[in-house]
């Protein structure tokens, strides 16, 4: 008895980390040999479901369509389908999103680079290139470890580096950054996993 394939479940549109995602899980009781078709519309153009070339017949569950949206300020959805062998399941979709009103940020990759007197600082971003150019900024900070004195270096233009004068510094000194990106408000990432390097210490 092979008949349609169940229908995808728990269809979503997720923004993670700079991305716009749609995921799902196998409907109950899919067969082995199932595959998945993508496709999605925009706010711009509704009733016209634009194929996606990259997630047609796809075994994953999930596809990237952060560089296939037409425009970053208008809301997109998108719908799956399960395939197998020449029956299909019923499309599901997704809710709408905007990828510039519902980005989520991950934080920053640091790069730290301690010479005599100074500290060169650049934080790197998971960025799809299609969204290089937008004005992604960063927030640094450093403190002594153990302390709770944090001196901020706020809205650092997302390629460029900050150099730190250490020369009154002494001791163990940590860094750590987020992402943050302007869109109606501001937006944030969770601070990135704090690196800590030793200042000025007579060896």
């Amino acid at each position: 008895g092979h008949g349609r394939p169940p229908p995808p479940q728990n269809v979503t549109l997720l923004s993670k980390d700079f991305d716009m995602i749609l995921t799902w899980t196998p409907g109950e009781g899919s067969p082995p040999d199932v595959t998945y078709t993508v496709r999605y519309e925009s706010q711009e153009r509704m009733d016209k479901w634009i194929k996606v070339r990259h997630c047609k017949n796809i075994h994953r569950t999930s596809c990237n369509l952060t560089c296939v949206l037409p425009n970053f300020f208008v809301k997109v959805r998108a719908r799956v389908k399960a395939v197998s062998g020449q029956f299909q399941s019923p499309w599901v979709e997704s809710q709408f999103k905007e990828y510039h009103l519902d980005v989520e940020l991950a934080p920053p990759v640091l790069n730290v680079n301690v010479k005599k007197n100074l500290i060169h600082v650049n934080a790197s971003f998971p960025l799809a290139t299609c969204v290089e150019s937008f004005s992604w900024m960063y927030d640094l900070n450093l403190w002594e470890a153990g302390s709770e004195d944090k001196k901020q270096y706020e809205g650092i233009f997302r390629k460029k580096t900050v150099t730190i004068d250490t020369t009154a510094l002494r001791g163990n000194y940590c860094l750590s950054a987020r992402s943050s990106f302007q869109s109606i408000d501001f937006k944030h990432s969770k601070f990135s996993q704090p690196v800590c390097v030793l200042l000025n210490h007579k060896g």
